[in-house]
């Protein structure tokens, strides 16, 4: 019976450390996503052409 709890405890560690690293992974993703949309949102906005105000009279 002492056996069976082992390899009980042993399968539910070993899920549990994978679903940690499956939602680290996803975390740092998500990071990474946000840090290339800020990026991204910074060049284009650099790459929009300036156009002098035009004042009416």
């Amino acid at each position: 019976m002492q056996n069976a709890i082992d390899v009980l405890m042993l399968i539910c560690a070993t899920l549990a450390s994978l679903a940690f690293g499956v939602l680290a992974a996803y975390g740092m993703c998500r990071g990474a996503f946000v840090i290339f949309r800020i990026h991204a949102l910074q060049v284009a906005e650099r790459a929009k052409p300036r156009v002098a105000p035009v004042s009416q009279p």
